[in-house]
């Protein structure tokens, strides 16, 4: 870098005022490198978020400026610390039934209607496609054992992945302190969970439910080594963080994975445009059933 360079980096002013030194220039290039790497959009309001997440990264690593924190994520040596920083900035808010009526519905009209076909051996596939830590695929492996008690013994499976490899890695061990497990059922907690033999006061979801689900890390923008079809695609609160056109080919990808008459639960802000849009009705608040044929 000349040094006339370097005294008009030097001389940019800070958009945050803290420890680190963090100008509007660093914070685009790591808006640019999250929007390329995860598809997730950030504006300049989002600065002071940005700082507070990743300030702990540039102690971590003895660095003294954003600027330098940008030159490692840039470079070669940075591809860890590129990992790093999208598990630091990828949102993970998540609770045991959230949008308590998508677990009605997955009940009633996808699982239910099915019970005979399922315990004669019939298949059944269901995705979580941003899991986070885990809360949303064991709703999911709940709501299956409370109408087939059976599941770990029949053909049935839960896909569950995510972008962020350490919400992936809670996610697997499925242990969550007692004010978490407030919004499961008592019934389901009596049956389906277990107090954590090795944390102290957590609660552990029990094996039956685990062993229907599978966790693996998956990008949204990236390659989708996965096989439908899926009965049931939970993708929520999630593409509201992309631009329109990265929206628009999500729901794309998801139409030939579901099935004639397979479902998509989406957030409650969240609405499925564009091209692909006139492949799916409208079944219910937040949930699409894809057009082919009624289940």
């Amino acid at each position: 870098m000349s040094s006339s360079l370097a005294r008009r980096r030097d001389a940019e002013p800070n958009i945050v005022e803290g420890e680190f030194a963090f100008t509007a220039g660093d914070f685009r290039r790591i808006a640019e490198l999250l929007y390329d790497q995860a598809g997730i959009t950030l504006s300049e309001t989002k600065a002071t978020l940005v700082y507070s997440r990743l300030a702990k990264r540039l102690r971590g690593l003895g660095l003294q400026s954003f600027g330098e924190y940008c030159a490692l994520i840039a470079s070669p040596a940075g591809e860890d610390e590129r990992a790093n920083m999208l598990n630091a900035l990828t949102t993970n808010v998540t609770r045991f039934f959230r949008e308590p009526h998508h677990f009605d519905h997955l009940r009633d009209h996808v699982i239910g209607p099915r019970l005979d076909y399922l315990k004669r051996g019939g298949r059944m596939r269901l995705w979580s496609a941003a899991c986070s830590t885990g809360q949303e695929p064991y709703s999911i492996a709940l709501t299956i054992l409370s109408l087939l008690p059976d599941a770990p013994n029949l053909d049935i499976k839960i896909l569950a992945t995510d972008i962020d490899s350490k919400v992936v890695a809670q996610a697997r061990q499925g242990s969550y302190g007692p004010e978490l497990v407030e919004p499961i059922p008592a019934d389901f907690r009596t049956r389906w969970m277990e107090r954590d033999p090795v944390r102290s006061g957590q609660w552990r979801v029990g094996e039956a439910a685990r062993s229907l689900i599978a966790f693996k890390e998956l990008n949204l923008i990236g390659a989708w080594p996965v096989k439908g079809p899926f009965d049931a695609i939970f993708c929520r609160n999630v593409v509201i963080y992309f631009d329109e056109p990265t929206q628009e080919t999500i729901w794309s990808r998801f139409a030939p994975l579901l099935g004639d008459g397979g479902r998509l639960y989406i957030g409650h802000s969240e609405r499925v445009t564009g091209p692909s849009a006139s492949g799916y009705a409208s079944d219910g608040l937040t949930v699409y059933r894809r057009l082919g044929g009624a289940r």
